[in-house]
């Protein structure tokens, strides 16, 4: 059964396992705001960026799915992607790197 899950370009089970991961994280997200999860404020940042990142890794897998069965679909999500990608590259920059230098020296 689990033989073709990771057969990405004839079965796309594998991407909308990854939406619905993304989908629970931003759900767990929005519950630690509540104030009876007041404890667990401290992972929500992290919480937040897994969503996206996992969004963003469940429309490549089915990109690659739509590329050989769906040309037309995989156009219109090709835009999307990027998008995506440069919404987590800023999420990445402003939440772990931008109070951190980066050493030149090194090179």
């Amino acid at each position: 059964m689990n033989d073709k899950l990771f057969d990405l370009k004839n079965d796309r089970r594998l991407s909308v396992y990854f939406y619905r991961m993304g989908f629970g994280m931003w759900l767990l997200y929005i519950a630690m705001g509540a104030p009876f999860l007041h404890q667990y404020l401290m992972y929500r940042t992290p919480c937040a960026i897994m969503c996206a990142l996992l969004m963003v890794v469940g429309l490549s897998a089915s990109m690659y799915y739509d590329y050989y069965h769906h040309h037309r679909e995989f156009e219109q999500r090709k835009k999307w992607l990027i998008v995506s990608y440069i919404v987590l590259a800023g999420l990445i920059y402003f939440f772990i790197l931008k109070d951190k230098s980066f050493d030149f020296s090194l090179f």
